[in-house]
């Protein structure tokens, strides 16, 4: 009898993956992607966070609380784990975040310590994902962003991100850092203080009006469940595709307006919904329409699963 092919190996087989910020929005669907492609995964949460562990798949004694500010602790954990990716997803992500010092704090100084807790250890990871934001970008002027485009950060949340790039690029010669630059994304499990769950959560409770800014602003919308899957193959690609310069946007590569956001949501949830603009929503310096050129992204990890941004509302709406 002919011997049976033997089963293709896994990306990850063998291999441990370190994700901070193991309790975020992006945490969760990162550890459920890294654990599908083979690996053993490892994650940080904040002291005293509730964390489903059961729902994300890791195992408990593979969870770590560790506030990353703590640059001992941070060290101790990376000498336990000994990982071999890591993907930096912790930090402060909301862009109006009231506590400005902790937003540098987590955003600049956790992930020096990561960094140089990595650098430190006998065990040299393959690739090191840090998650920066496209909004270091600021309002740029130009109709389709590429990494090329000079930053001009417009808020704290976006100098913090910038700093933290800025940062990373001392340790560069010491570890295979890659700069993910994810521009707007959602999906199931994100806080309603973001727009899109925003919109959604009002339609689930069937809400007859919404307050909004600028319905004609357009924006680059991704699906959390792409994201990851970028990220991913980023890390599996590292370290000889990056080149010299490792940031990458992350992003869909088209753009949507608000305007038609709601349209998709009012023709899911099969009614109208009067909208009404409030002027605290609507900045005069913002931008019409900013979209992520996805190029050097494709040309590195080539083509990723996309969901359209119906099929992730729809998602959003229906769980």
């Amino acid at each position: 009898m002919p011997h049976a092919a033997p089963s293709p190996r896994r990306e990850g087989a063998d291999k441990r993956a370190l994700i901070t910020g193991l309790a975020g929005f992006t945490g969760y669907y990162m550890a459920l992607e890294l654990a599908a492609a083979g690996y053993r995964v490892f994650g940080t949460v904040m002291p005293g966070t509730r964390f489903d562990q059961a729902a994300s798949g890791v195992d408990a004694q593979d969870v770590f609380a560790v506030d990353l500010c703590d640059a001992a602790a941070v060290a101790a954990v990376v000498g336990q784990v000994r990982p071999d990716v890591v993907l930096h997803l912790a930090g402060i992500a909301f862009v109006a975040h009231a506590n400005v010092d902790l937003m540098y704090a987590v955003n600049v100084v956790g992930s020096r310590n990561l960094l140089a807790a990595l650098a430190a250890s006998a065990h040299r990871p393959g690739a090191v994902l840090l998650a920066s934001s496209a909004n270091i970008y600021g309002n740029a002027d130009v109709a389709v962003i590429d990494e090329s485009v000079a930053p001009a950060p417009a808020n704290d949340y976006a100098v913090s991100k910038l700093a933290m790039e800025y940062m990373a690029r001392l340790w560069m010669d010491r570890l295979p850092i890659i700069l993910a630059r994810p521009f707007n994304y959602t999906g199931v499990g994100q806080a309603e203080n973001f727009l899109l769950p925003k919109i959604v959560s009002h339609f689930r409770r069937g809400a007859r009006e919404i307050e909004l800014g600028n319905l004609a602003i357009a924006r680059d919308f991704s699906d959390v469940r792409s994201v990851v899957r970028s990220y991913r193959a980023l890390v599996a690609a590292a370290p000889a595709a990056l080149g010299p310069n490792p940031a990458f946007n992350v992003c869909s590569g088209h753009s949507t307006s608000l305007r038609s956001v709601v349209a998709m949501m009012e023709e899911i949830a099969g009614y109208k919904i009067e909208v009404r603009v409030n002027p605290a929503f609507v900045r005069s310096n913002d931008v019409l329409t900013l979209t992520g050129s996805r190029a050097k992204l494709d040309q590195v990890i080539g083509a990723v699963e996309q969901c359209t941004l119906a099929d992730t509302l729809r998602w959003m709406y229906r769980a």
